[in-house]
C-alpha cells in the first residue's frame, strides 16, 4: 500500500475531456434506471433520496467519468501512480432541492470529490468549510470538483427551473 502524502490543498478541480457526450449518454442512462426498484438509495430528505446506487455494469457510460476520476483524485494527493478503488452514487437535483451539510469521512476514503453531469444555471453551489475558510464553487459540466472527506461541503439551494445531476464520489487505497 502506498503512502498517502498530505492535502496540499482545500480542492481541486479538473474537467473531463469530450464531457458533452460522456454527459449526454449518462443523462439517458440514468433517465432510463432511475426508477427501477432494485437500486439502492440512500439519504432521504424532504420527499426524496439524495443518493441513488446505479452499479456502473448497467450505466457503462460511466467508465471514462470513473477513469478520469480516479486519475484526478491521485493527482489531488500528489500521487499520480497510486491506484485509488471509487465507490460512487448519482445525485439528482430538483428545483429547490438543496444537500445539507456533512462530511465523508466515516471510513478509509483518502479523498471525496464530485463530478457534474447536467448543470442548469442558478442550479446551487457546492460549498466547502475548513475551519475559518469557505470556498464556494460554482459547477459546471464536466467539471470534477476533488476535497478532502473530512471537510464539511452542502450544496445550495436549486433556484433554477431544471433538474441538476452529478455524481458523488469517495475514493480509497485499492488493497
Amino acid at each position: 500500500m502506498s503512502e498517502i502524502k498530505p492535502y496540499r490543498m482545500q480542492c481541486y478541480v479538473k474537467v473531463l475531456a469530450d464531457a458533452a457526450d460522456v454527459n449526454r449518454d449518462i443523462v439517458a442512462g440514468f433517465s432510463a434506471l432511475r426508477d427501477a426498484e432494485d437500486l439502492q438509495r440512500s439519504h432521504y430528505f424532504s420527499g426524496r433520496y439524495e443518493n441513488v446506487y446505479i452499479p456502473e455494469a448497467r450505466l457503462p457510460a460511466l467508465q471514462p467519468v470513473l477513469a478520469a476520476a480516479r486519475c484526478g483524485a491521485a493527482e489531488y494527493l500528489g500521487q499520480p501512480e497510486l491506484e485509488l478503488a471509487v465507490g460512487f452514487w448519482l445525485n439528482e437535483m430538483c428545483p429547490g432541492h438543496v444537500t445539507l451539510p456533512h462530511r465523508h469521512d466515516e471510513d478509509d476514503e483518502r479523498v471525496s470529490g464530485v463530478y457534474y453531469v447536467q448543470v442548469p444555471d442558478n442550479s446551487g453551489e457546492l460549498v466547502l468549510t475548513q475551519g475559518a475558510i469557505t470556498t464556494r464553487v460554482t459547477p459546471s459540466a464536466g467539471q470534477f470538483v476533488f476535497f478532502p472527506p473530512e471537510v464539511l461541503h452542502e450544496v445550495t439551494v436549486n433556484r433554477s427551473s431544471e433538474t441538476r445531476l452529478s455524481i458523488g464520489m469517495n475514493f480509497g487505497v485499492r488493497g
